[in-house]
């Protein structure tokens, strides 16, 4: 049985474990590229498409995985988590396909998408302020009174086992890869792809990406030690939560480096990939695309794998017909 709270020993039979268990809840994404996106970077991009799961996110991997890794005796209670989002409404989707409750802390701030999704699948929400300090204090009362299993956004090994099947398929479609890009907030699908990449293609670079305005990864992994904001604000609502320290092992022992971009940057990225992707992403998705833009040499001429993590955005809000 795997030790929930040390990622450190998770291995690849974890992840191909994962695979298994969550094949029958989740959709094999495909991957997209653009001759425009190419030529504009230098690269060779290849997206791999996450935003077309049916929870609108990668999260449900990593979800599933949890969901679906409880005894019986776990699963009675159902679950419980905090999240901004995506996590959310994931981890709703996983314990509606098993039949069990999910009780989840969301900013107030969150967007409704991701809301009105979380209620879809089943979810109820307890809402709390946008920052990290309030989401835990809610969150410890929420729990106390269902007696759920905790199934952390992640930090918690089985979502992270769950989030490397992500890159394994991106592997076994490219046939392999010089690089891969990811957004960062907490590190779940950073990690699952350091996880994954580390032991079937160890030549392959791996990049994060995270926003200017919640940078606490970019300066944690300069500094060497886990640098934690509590409210970042930023555009990318889906990155501002901090490392943890299973998310951090990986990241500190396997991340080639890290980036950042500003929220004007992301959005313009973000607008450049529903134009010639033609594929709907949030901005946090869009960071990646917006630090390659920025980092040219690093990228050019490489074949880069870019996970698009999500496509849960309210359409009536849009950032670039804000102000």
């Amino acid at each position: 049985m795997l030790d929930h709270s040390q990622a450190a020993n998770l291995t690849i039979a974890d992840m191909r474990a994962a695979q298994r268990r969550i094949a029958p809840h989740i959709r094999r994404t495909p991957l997209m590229t653009s001759d425009y996106l190419n030529d504009l970077t230098g690269a060779q991009l290849l997206f791999k498409c996450e935003n077309f799961q049916e929870a609108g996110a990668f999260k449900v991997r990593g979800a599933c995985n949890a969901v679906f890794s409880l005894s019986e005796e776990e699963a009675v209670k159902g679950v419980c988590t905090h999240s901004s989002g995506n996590h959310a409404l994931s981890l709703s989707y996983a314990a509606g396909r098993r039949g069990i409750p999910c009780n989840v802390v969301m900013p107030r701030t969150a967007p409704q998408a991701k809301k009105d999704a979380v209620r879809r699948y089943g979810g109820t929400i307890t809402e709390c302020d946008p920052s990290t300090s309030s989401r835990e204090a809610t969150f410890a009362e929420v729990q106390a009174r269902t007696g759920g299993e905790f199934i952390h956004p992640y930090n918690d090994p089985r979502v992270i086992a769950g989030q490397a099947t992500c890159s394994a398929e991106l592997l076994d479609q490219t046939g392999g890869v010089d690089a891969v890009i990811a957004p960062i907030g907490g590190g779940g699908m950073v990690s699952g792809t350091c996880l994954t990449v580390s032991n079937l293609a160890s030549g392959t670079e791996i990049y994060a990406a995270e926003p200017e305005q919640a940078d606490d990864a970019f300066r944690s992994f300069k500094a060497g030690y886990i640098i934690a904001d509590d409210a970042p604000k930023t555009v990318a609502d889906g990155l501002l939560v901090p490392l943890k320290e299973n998310t951090w092992h990986f990241v500190s022992n396997h991340v080639t480096d890290i980036f950042t971009a500003s929220d004007d940057e992301i959005i313009a990225a973000m607008k450049l990939t529903w134009k010639h992707l033609r594929v709907v992403m949030e901005p946090s998705s869009a960071v990646p695309l917006a630090v390659i833009l920025k980092n040219q040499d690093v990228f050019r001429g490489k074949r880069v794998g870019v996970i698009i993590t999500g496509g849960n955005v309210d359409l009536d809000k849009l950032p670039w017909l804000q102000g």
